[in-house]
């Protein structure tokens, strides 16, 4: 910044030779009298003073101006790169890019001989998984292979691999787990169905990542002898405004797998021969191999937004949450892709369901009730949020479970893909009292204890269960605990359940719940609760093949691990790009990259 008398006009200086015009005789007299002594602008001494004014001001404006161009260049070039990331993402989606490194791919193994002594690997062939390294090789002997991967700094990381046989001679597969910008030592462990084995060891050097994320995210584990299960988690929307990626981490909170989508974000995996199937944008779902090569490609067309989940229906179909295109409304449709043709078919507009509610409820959304412009996937403020649908399930007898957070209601479809019918409802009662609809709600089972209802809940999850009567099943999900619904402002969350929050993001706690739904007696019962920290929208629960509970509290990018007891076994924090993690669910990739248990 200038300093001293640098920048001020001649006017300005303390020393002016021109006195205040506004000053009297004397004021003017001492000011000639002091310009008198002061060096004269054609002094050597004054000419010197100015050439340094001068010279200095001119320094610190140099300096000044490379700084901004620096700032602007290094702006520039970031730009410059992530759009350069995105138009090398929006190529490995495509069908031409996909067969190419195939085409690549055979020509490397046919090019060669490959061995245990003499492997070939090749790093992230297809472009969907920056840190993997593809292996083929063949051995004599029937073999099953276990790897270890090793890097200064980091836990091991170990898995079997997956191969069509236990023991095989033709070994091809994708190793997880690498770490980026180091030097990886892979050992493989090669083992006969006798018990044979030998060990063979290569290094790899990983590149960069192409993202953001952290390589190891913030673990707290608490004191219990509960030990994790295997699997990884998925990180399934941590939303940017940028280049948008799904993320696996292991147990020790270490990246193991960076997977690049095309914009928006991957809300689940489901998995069929061999192929794990995802969504990659608004429009888009692919499958995968268990090579990382892209084979199946769905679209939902101009038609429909994709938003918040999908589910397989007994035929293999996706089942799909969706926005119509072109419509005051948003988030209230469910439209299917036919599986073998690719084929876009509405199944339900909630509203033909809901007609005298979507009608009356207020023009409004999430984001015009925060007083934000947004308008995306998930929020808009130019429409009528008045359902917001955000989690789907497919029961076996065809009907559907959809959870409203608008609503703070779980609903049952009856014969979704036939003729859709309102089956039953789970909300809280005052919110429903006088709209016509209140005669869908089951009974709350209050025999062991009152519970506070829903605020917004998510991922409401269907579990079937062999001991439970005929008629029974449970619902287990993420309670939110927030009251809000910006249709309906004249409703009174706060007034209505006990210590439900209001504010988005300083509350105390949410929940994880689960119901107890009894058909036959038309009730529903809270059998399990969990407190785990608060996240206002978005946010996860899922129970995991070894007994764990697994929440993600979105809004503050943390997901926590919980035995039977309901006692925190690990804590992960992650640092979010935008607002919030979407979704943690785990996975134990077995008969996917890992061979199964």
């Amino acid at each position: 910044m200038p300093t001293g008398n640098a920048g001020m006009t001649p006017d300005d200086r303390p020393n002016s030779t021109t006195p205040p015009q506004s000053a009297s005789d004397e004021t003017a007299t001492h000011t000639q009298t002091a310009a008198a002594d002061a060096p004269t602008p054609t002094d050597p001494h004054a000419r010197r003073i100015r050439r340094r004014l001068i010279t200095g001001t001119a320094a610190v404006v140099v300096i000044a101006v490379a700084a901004a161009l620096a700032i602007v260049s290094v702006n520039y070039q970031r730009a410059a790169a992530q759009s350069a990331i995105t138009k090398h993402i929006t190529q490995v989606y495509t069908k031409e890019y996909q067969a190419k490194a195939a085409a690549d791919l055979a020509a490397k193994k046919k090019a060669g001989t490959y061995t245990e002594d003499h492997m070939l690997t090749v790093e992230n062939p297809y472009g969907t998984n920056t840190t993997s390294l593809y292996v083929y090789f063949t051995t004599q002997d029937a073999v099953s292979v276990t790897y270890t991967v090793t890097a200064k700094g980091y836990p091991d990381f170990t898995a079997t691999a997956y191969q069509a046989k236990t023991y095989q001679n033709t070994h091809e597969f994708t190793v997880l787990g690498l770490i980026p910008n180091a030097t990886n030592t892979i050992i493989f462990t090669l083992r006969t169905a006798s018990g044979k084995q030998v060990t063979k060891t290569i290094t790899h050097r990983m590149g960069a990542l192409l993202g953001w994320e952290q390589t190891r995210v913030t673990l707290t584990k608490q004191n219990t002898t509960t030990k994790l299960g295997n699997g990884l988690y998925a990180i399934l929307g941590n939303d940017s405004e940028g280049q948008d990626y799904m993320f696996y981490y292991d147990d020790n909170g270490v990246l193991r797998g960076e997977i690049p989508i095309l914009y928006y974000r991957s809300h689940r995996l489901l998995f069929k021969n061999g192929i794990m199937y995802f969504s990659v944008s608004t429009h888009d779902i692919v499958g995968m191999n268990r090579l990382g090569r892209i084979v199946k490609w769905y679209s939902t067309g101009s038609g429909y937004i994709l938003h918040h989940d999908y589910v397989m229906d007994s035929n293999g179909d996706f089942v799909i949450l969706a926005t119509k295109t072109g419509q005051k409304t948003m988030q209230d449709y469910i439209i299917k892709i036919d599986a073998t043709t690719g084929k876009v078919s509405t199944l339900l507009d909630m509203g033909d369901l809901f007609g005298d509610y979507r009608d009356a409820a207020t023009f409004a959304s999430l984001s015009s009730g925060s007083g934000s412009n947004v308008c995306n996937a998930d929020n808009c403020s130019t429409k009528k949020d008045w359902i917001h649908l955000n989690t789907i399930q497919m029961l076996p007898d065809g009907d559907a479970i959809v959870s409203s957070r608008e609503m703070s209601t779980i609903i049952r479809i009856n014969d979704l893909e036939g003729t859709p019918s309102i089956e039953s409802m789970i909300g809280e009662p005052t919110f429903w009292k006088g709209t016509g609809y209140e005669k869908y709600l089951m009974t709350k089972d209050t025999s062991d204890g009152d519970w506070p209802s829903t605020g917004g809940q998510h991922t409401v999850t269907y579990e079937e269960d062999d001991s439970l009567e005929d008629g029974q099943y449970y619902l287990y999900m993420f309670d939110n605990n927030y009251g809000f619904s910006p249709t309906r402002p004249e409703y009174d969350w706060a007034a209505h359940v006990k210590d439900i929050e209001t504010k988005a993001t300083s509350g105390t706690k949410s929940y994880y719940y689960k119901y107890l739904v009894d058909t036959k007696a038309n009730t529903y019962k809270l059998v399990r609760s969990i407190d785990v920290p608060y996240s206002s929208v978005v946010s996860s629960a899922q129970e995991y093949e070894d007994g764990t509970v697994i929440t993600d509290s979105g809004k503050q990018g943390i997901w926590g691990v919980y035995d039977d007891d309901g006692s925190l076994i690990a804590q992960y924090k992650m640092i979010t790009s935008k607002t919030y993690i979407y979704r943690v669910f785990k996975y134990d990739f077995e008969g996917f990259y890992f061979a199964k248990g």
